[in-house]
């Protein structure tokens, strides 16, 4: 672990960067419309914002507390950026983010220098012949791909003793607010990488918590997208019926253009056909009045993570009302809890024609064409690949049968209808509420390779399941640790939770930066 006088250190250096660029240079909590501005007006460039970002990435990421969330940087970024300069000289701008550098997660396909291995030694020299429909859409925005970040390996569905931010290839992503925390996964490094301001915002991917949850412990906002809303072609998956990718970012006003850049339907994911007719320009719907009369359930147990928790929570009910919101506390989620046996089934039998899927269509010079593939790989190298934890989870999916079998359609068609018409919906209904809110979970807790994680609580899975939008949005702290609350609702209800969630950000303007502690208690 890094003691203070390293990270004391970086901190110096950081601020001799800084000088060093003068003015040019975008303060670390800069946001899109700000730096969007600035390039208008001439008073920076995409290079010099870039090269901003590379500095600190150098002096926070990969020394000083180097937090490890990158896996791999662009190595095209500075030129991509002169590119974009050049445009904007002659009057040409893609769109809000011409010139703004954003990091991706490395499960996402880039047609470019840099590889996509979902942190697995068996893809390390992947690179993919095309770009993720997600990618291309950021690039059509104008967006610089600063760098791929860490994540869980295979995106946390390889063993169920598994450390969250770890993966063979990257190492481990530590949590920036406190050292020797998680960052939560599987989107680790997205999530500590914003956080530490190394980027403007990024994209993360989820399939049960993978947004959300680094999201709340490293105080992001974290939209998941109702299934269908952004497309996943190109992007390294676990399961077609709940993966989906999302923004994350310091401000609700960032995730909502981010979001905004990246939806819509696509040929290549055909979960996307109605994509176009749900998909909105969700920064219209930035408007700090948006939770009056709004009806608000509080879920209370869905998360219930201890006493600390609900203080903060409880807070936020309070600001919620102050905003004009109408809050029916408590209600109950029909059926929660029902599916989860359900839900693994799913996984384990998608993940492994998904997979194999993927696999079978990468350049020829990626050996491993299948799931059987790699998990020879990982006991040929296990010294490298499992020195903390196995991976039952591949052997169990491997076991599974086809995507024909009874055991997968009863479980997928069971876990749907629960969490969603029976579920979400039901509660919705039942109130004639506009959303739900709970506690994302409970804070970081200690990183702990041997043992793996101990997650403190979640409430991520009915929404995950049924398909469903959930925007994790900063809350509070629990000591130096930030919590996040999650609004979520009904299908393709983004611009209406985006509303609701702006508006709570306005009210509490619960985040602040991290301060890179190497424990809880750590002085300043």
């Amino acid at each position: 672990m890094r003691n203070a006088a390293a990270v004391a250190s970086a901190i110096m250096l950081l601020a001799l960067v800084r000088l060093g660029h003068a003015q040019a240079s975008p303060p670390a909590e800069a946001g899109i419309a700000q730096l969007a501005q600035q390039l208008r007006l001439g008073e920076t460039s995409s290079r010099q914002i870039v090269q901003t970002y590379l500095d600190r990435i150098a002096a926070i990421d990969q020394a000083g507390p180097a937090i490890n969330a990158l896996i791999e940087l662009n190595p095209d970024a500075l030129a991509i950026a002169d590119k974009l300069d050049s445009l904007q000289k002659k009057g040409k701008v893609y769109g809000p983010l011409h010139g703004i550098p954003v990091l991706i997660k490395d499960n996402i396909d880039t047609a470019d220098q840099m590889h996509t291995s979902a942190g697995s030694l068996a893809l390390a020299d992947s690179i993919a012949a095309r770009d993720a429909t997600i990618v291309a859409k950021l690039r059509a925005a104008g967006a610089v791909i600063l760098g791929k970040t860490n994540l869980s390996e295979w995106a946390n569905f390889r063993s169920n003793r598994s450390t969250s931010g770890w993966s063979g290839r990257g190492g481990l992503t530590k949590n920036p607010y406190t050292l020797d925390r998680n960052a939560c996964g599987s989107s680790s490094g997205t999530g500590a990488g914003i956080a530490a301001g190394l980027a403007v915002a990024g994209i993360g991917t989820e399939t049960d918590g993978s947004i959300v949850c680094p999201a709340s412990v490293n105080g992001l906002v974290g939209i998941k997208p109702t299934l269908g809303l952004v497309s996943r072609a190109g992007i390294v998956p676990i399961a077609h019926s709940q993966d989906t990718a999302g923004p994350m970012a310091r401000s609700v006003a960032d995730a909502a253009a981010l979001l905004t850049a990246i939806a819509g339907s696509d040929v290549r994911d055909p979960a996307t056909k109605d994509a176009d007719r749900h998909r909105a320009d969700y920064t219209k719907f930035l408007v700090a009045k948006n939770l009056r009369g709004a009806r608000i359930g509080v879920v209370r147990k869905l998360a219930r993570v201890g006493p600390e928790i609900d203080r903060v929570l409880d807070a936020s009910i309070a600001a919620l009302k102050a905003a004009g919101a109408v809050i029916v506390d408590p209600v109950e989620l029909p059926n929660q809890g029902k599916y989860d046996d359900d839900e693994g089934i799913v996984l384990q039998y998608e993940f492994k024609a998904d997979i194999n899927a993927y696999l079978a269509q990468l350049t020829p010079t990626v050996k491993t064409r299948s799931l059987a593939d790699l998990i020879a790989f990982n006991e040929a190298h296990a010294d490298r690949e499992m020195p903390w934890f196995g991976q039952e989870t591949f052997e169990k999916s491997q076991n599974r049968g086809t995507l024909q079998d009874k055991a997968y359609l009863d479980a997928l068609a069971k876990s749907k209808r629960l969490a969603g018409p029976e579920g979400i919906d039901a509660a919705l209904a039942k109130d004639r509420l506009d959303a739900l809110i709970a506690p994302t979970g409970g804070p970081a807790w200690t990183t702990d390779l041997v043992n793996g994680d101990h997650f403190t609580g979640d409430s991520s899975t009915p929404a995950a399941v049924a398909g469903y939008p959930a925007i994790s949005v900063p809350m509070g702290f629990v000591h130096e640790l930030p919590v996040g609350i999650t609004f979520f609702g009904a299908a393709w209800s983004e611009a209406k939770l985006i509303g609701y969630a702006y508006a709570f950000e306005r009210a509490t303007r619960a985040r602040r930066p991290p301060k890179f502690l190497e424990h809880v208690g750590a002085a300043d």
